[in-house]
């Protein structure tokens, strides 16, 4: 079963986005992020080892093309571990 605790859908800028994902960053690698959204807000701690999931999607529809490239961290509380894989070009 899954539960949504926070879910922000909004468009930006490619330099908004880029500002975001650097702060981002700077919080995961500080080991806690807080979303925070209007009277909204979800804390988490991060923990040292995460899985890096990386997917870049084609969806073709009536009214045309959409691309995504999603982004997305997992961990189980209390365990994990990390290994090398994907890297930026």
């Amino acid at each position: 079963m899954e539960e949504v605790l926070f879910k922000s859908e909004e468009p930006k800028s490619r330099g908004d986005v880029a500002t975001f994902l650097r702060q981002l960053a700077d919080k995961v690698e500080g080991g806690e992020v807080i979303l925070r959204q209007g009277d909204q807000e979800q804390q988490v701690r991060i923990p040292p080892n995460l899985v890096l999931e990386t997917k870049l999607e084609r969806e073709t529809k009536r009214d045309g093309e959409k691309m995504s490239l999603e982004v997305e961290l997992e961990w189980r509380p209390g365990g994990g571990s990390a290994t090398s894989g994907i890297e930026l070009a």
